[in-house]
């Protein structure tokens, strides 16, 4: 399960600022538990293109790829309500022939309390044929260099 997360980001973690809104919101005036995936979803959309240096419209648009999600996981530690701000940051985990496994964890503004933590599985898919695909060269160096910039900076 998620448990083995560390506590908060390493430094070099990619981190995306998200204000919880009342869309995001169930009729208990907390945040409904699958928006927390679409904020995933957003998130990896971001990382591909700011981080990892890749546009990801033209990744799947244009290159045909995809990444779905196979798997998916998160632990609630406690509820998010409208008006509060998390940092949401993203770990590599494990990079396979085709699969990618995903850390998140979302941590409260200004407290820095964890308030979720979630692990997601995704396969690199041709949206041509629908199947799986090896990792493509340039974003598996990508996903390389990113995994090693978090360990450095938790390290050190």
């Amino acid at each position: 399960m998620t448990s083995a997360l560390p506590d908060r980001l390493p430094e070099g973690a990619f981190r995306a600022r998200r204000l919880i809104r009342f869309s995001h919101c169930d009729p208990a005036g907390i945040v409904y538990f699958p928006v927390y995936f679409d904020m995933f979803n957003g998130l990896i959309e971001d990382w591909f293109s700011q981080c990892l240096g890749i546009d990801y419209a033209s990744w799947i648009l244009g290159q045909r790829r995809g990444m779905p999600i196979v798997h998916a996981e998160c632990d609630f530690a406690r509820p998010s309500r409208m008006g509060e701000t998390l940092t949401l940051g993203i770990m590599v985990e494990r990079i396979g022939r085709s699969s990618l496994s995903l850390r998140f964890l979302g941590e409260h503004e200004p407290t820095g309390e964890v308030r979720l933590a979630g692990r997601l599985v995704t396969v690199a898919t041709s949206l041509e044929t629908q199947r799986a695909m090896e990792i493509p060269d340039d974003l598996r160096a990508a996903l390389e260099r990113y995994r090693e910039q978090c360990r450095e900076s938790a390290h050190g």
